[in-house]
């Protein structure tokens, strides 16, 4: 896991106990998972670990305590963890300027909900959000994509998005039909039927380079589904080969960049990760194993290890370097 994710999960840990606690009769698991924008797997994964939390003694009466009923979950002992996080004042004007751009985007969807969670930072901040000055924001290309996809979604519209496919390095041109937005753990994805694939795709939205709302109207034909994500965002074609890159401390943001199948943490290298990827085209792995510069080992499979060492050796005498190994 990324320090990003870490630190993620821990503000959404010291969050939970007095979320739950606000609600006495309890909270549907899959209400709770869409409050703190993860999946129902990963929230339940949270509620695991804080079974385990609590005071020094960690034994009966020590530690944090919730029940289960159905689909529903409340916290019977909060060991303490009842203050809600509190904004620092830079962190509330920040969220400040946050939600006023917010407001600004075309298309956006729960307006009123932005517009009375503006209201109740702004008093949270008192004198300083007065004080926010006009500034310049640079949306984020993906809340711009955001919102026109809602736009297309609202409307019942094609869109047109240029999209980028990391494991085949490829950048592509697509016409496809909306079908649903989804947000897990913190990214937003649009389902859609591809017609150059003629297939139900998954869009990862940070990975739009640019999408149009066009004249013609959705329509996704009979055979398009929702697909069941209970197993996952990524679920790879079992028939994929199955690439097992080591990967050093300074390469662990490949894990959180490519869909891979497993991640596990290794003692060599220091501070590593092994992970697991599958796809059915090896050149794009010899590629980037090669773009990241001896910071990735390939154990599996033996063949694309050999090439990438052939590439190694070919480099270094292009350079008159003699290989050591």
């Amino acid at each position: 896991m990324s320090t990003t994710g870490t630190t993620d999960r821990m503000t959404r840990l010291l969050a939970l106990i007095p979320y739950l606690t606000a609600r006495e009769d309890g909270v549907a698991v899959a209400e709770a998972a869409r409050d703190f924008g993860v999946s129902e797997r990963q929230l339940r994964s949270d509620l695991e670990l804080l079974w385990v939390c609590g005071l020094p003694g960690y034994g009966p009466g020590d530690l944090i305590d919730l029940s289960f009923e159905g689909d529903r979950v409340r916290v019977t002992f909060t060991a303490g963890m009842v203050r809600p996080l509190r904004l620092t004042t830079d962190e509330a004007v920040a969220l400040v300027v946050a939600l006023r751009t917010l407001l600004e985007l075309p298309g956006l969807a729960e307006r009123d909900a932005v517009s009375r969670a503006l209201a109740k930072v702004s008093a949270a901040a008192g004198h300083a959000a007065d004080r926010v000055t006009p500034v310049a924001v640079s949306v984020d290309a993906r809340e711009e994509a955001l919102a026109v996809v809602r736009d297309g979604l609202e409307r019942k519209r094609a869109l047109h998005l240029h999209y980028y496919v990391p494991t085949r390095d490829e950048r592509t041109e697509r016409t496809v039909d909306p079908m649903r937005l989804l947000l897990v753990d913190g990214k937003w994805y649009l389902e859609a039927w591809c017609r150059r694939a003629e297939g139900v795709r998954l869009f990862r939205l940070d990975r739009v380079d640019d999408v149009v709302v066009l004249d013609e109207r959705a329509a996704p034909p009979p055979q398009a589904h929702e697909r069941d994500l209970d197993n996952g965002v990524y679920q790879p074609d079992p028939g994929s080969p199955a690439v097992r890159l080591r990967l050093s401390r300074s390469a662990r943001w490949v894990a959180d960049y490519y869909p891979v199948d497993s991640v596990t943490p290794v003692d060599e290298p220091p501070g590593g990760l092994a992970v697991t990827v599958r796809t059915q085209d090896l050149a794009w792995a010899r590629r980037l194993v090669a773009s990241l510069g001896g910071e990735a080992l390939v154990d599996e499979p033996a063949g694309l290890a050999a090439e990438v060492a052939a590439d190694a050796r070919a480099a270094l005498a292009r350079y008159g370097v003699e290989p050591t190994g």
